[in-house]
């Protein structure tokens, strides 16, 4: 065991010696490990407490912040209208719910699974109960309640959970938006309201929930293109008023006695990770806008120009850690499961990133459009006819149906994944793409298998008569 780094050692100096004690990917330290870990932590706290004390608040304070809406135009469209909301009962939906209301609708409805407790119901609102992977049943609710707008909030989102409920995922996600499309359709609803994630910015992804919201974005770009429904989103990022992580750090600071003795760390993927946070009445007012900002024929999305600057997991933790006294060690366990390793190159473009959210690609900020708030971009979605797509979906939706292995269904959906990153790029105008195929080529030896194909199908694209731009 090497010599103990003394009080006086860098973050740096120790965060790369915490990397070398434990290396990423084991279940399970052993108590050597784990005491060196906990030395070393306590040491990085000690450099760290300041920052990471002010980054905790950050963090924190974030639920406390809005966003302009323009309420004039709000309340004419919601005035005397039926709302249905799906997902009720949820930490956004509740908030949602809670917006909706003050602006006067005649009438407000949710409609969820009425699994999630924990959040405040509106009073006079009706809560109705069933599963929108259930086609029979949400259509005879958007039958009976006839609403003027569906607000698409019922997902399942922990990316985590996604890789290991596949099945899950799938059928909510994909075909339980596509049920409440099919229901809006069949009903003449006039509008639906999607809410999306900021994972959803990648043209392709193989993590399930990413590509499952991808799909999910399609869906409501097909159905603004093919009917009278006017159809748009708001892209979320890392809610703190229901966030994962949050609630992570805060049992392994306090762990257990059983889970203390089994050898309980913090676990985090990295030191050098950063993220985006916003706050649960942000995303409602987020999808309000999305609401009067959606247009007929084309499919328009939301997200917030301003998330202020990003934070680090690292410094969350040990902000917890120092506000609770937790000795808990921290591990950099590596990436699990659902998250991304590395993005790809040229997700974003230095000509337009920093001037919209971070919350769209490179691709995406090139269809900026009018916003109806001075605190969100809008941008239009859309994707090239593609065969390939219905017969994916078909496929995928067979499968889901099957007592088939998950593997198999993750195969699937990465089929589709792949359709959907060339429709959408064949929607992308050509300098967007010379500039990224420009700036990808340059890290050509230290990408992934995946970023290597999507370079290759941008190239491809690139050199196809059949593009226009």
């Amino acid at each position: 065991m090497s010599a103990v780094i003394p009080e006086a050692g860098t973050a740096e100096e120790i965060i790369e010696e915490m990397r070398r004690v434990a290396e990423p990917g084991q279940r399970r330290l052993d108590d050597g490990t784990m005491d060196r870990l906990r030395e070393l932590s306590g040491q990085l706290s000690a450099i760290k407490a300041d920052t990471s004390a002010a980054e905790h608040w950050r963090f924190l304070q974030v639920k406390q912040r809005m966003l302009a809406v323009p309420e004039a135009i709000v309340e004419r469209h919601l005035k005397d209208a039926t709302v249905l909301v799906t997902g009720g009962t949820g930490c956004i939906g509740s908030a949602l719910m809670a917006e909706l209301r003050q602006r006067g609708p005649r009438r407000l409805v949710s409609v969820s699974r009425g699994i999630t407790v924990g959040w405040p119901r509106v009073e006079s609102a009706d809560y109705l109960t069933a599963d929108i992977c259930d086609e029979r049943a949400l259509t005879s609710i958007v039958r009976k309640v006839k609403p003027d707008v569906i607000f698409h909030v019922a997902a399942q989102r922990d990316p985590g959970v996604a890789e290991v409920e596949v099945r899950r995922t799938i059928a909510t996600n994909v075909f339980g938006t596509r049920n409440v499309l099919t229901a809006a359709t069949a009903h003449d609803i006039g509008q639906v309201v999607y809410a999306s994630t900021g994972k959803a910015l990648r043209p392709y992804s193989p993590e399930i929930y990413a590509a499952s919201k991808r799909a999910g974005e399609w869906l409501m770009a097909e159905t603004a293109q093919k009917t009278a429904i006017r159809c748009s989103a708001a892209r979320f990022t890392h809610v703190v008023d229901n966030s994962i992580l949050y609630r992570r750090l805060l049992a392994w600071a306090n762990p257990s006695e059983e889970d203390a003795h089994g050898g309980q760390t913090v676990r985090l993927h990295g030191p050098d990770i950063y993220f985006y946070v916003q706050s649960a009445p942000e995303a409602a007012q987020l999808l309000l806008c999305a609401f009067v900002g959606a247009t007929s024929g084309e499919f328009r999305l939301q997200a917030i120009t301003d998330l202020g600057l990003p934070l680090t997991p690292l410094d969350l933790a040990i902000g917890v850690l120092v506000s609770t006294g937790s000795t808990t060690p921290i591990y950099f366990s590596g990436h699990d499961a659902g998250y991304e390793r590395v993005p790809f190159p040229c997700l974003y473009d230095p000509l337009t990133a920093g001037d919209v959210s971070p919350l769209l690609s490179a691709f995406e900020a090139a269809s900026t459009t009018n916003s109806p708030s001075p605190m969100t971009d809008s941008f239009r979605l859309s994707f090239a006819p593609d065969r390939r797509l219905a017969e994916q979906l078909a496929a995928l939706e067979g499968d889901c149906a099957s007592p088939l292995g998950e593997p198999r269904l993750k195969e699937r959906l990465n089929d589709l994944s792949w359709s959907l990153l060339d429709a959408g790029l064949r929607r992308a105008p050509r300098w967007a793409l010379e500039r990224c195929a420009g700036q990808a080529r340059r890290h050509w030896d230290t990408m992934t298998s995946s970023h290597r194909r999507m370079l290759q199908s941008i190239d491809d694209l690139l050199r196809s008569t059949t593009y226009r731009d």
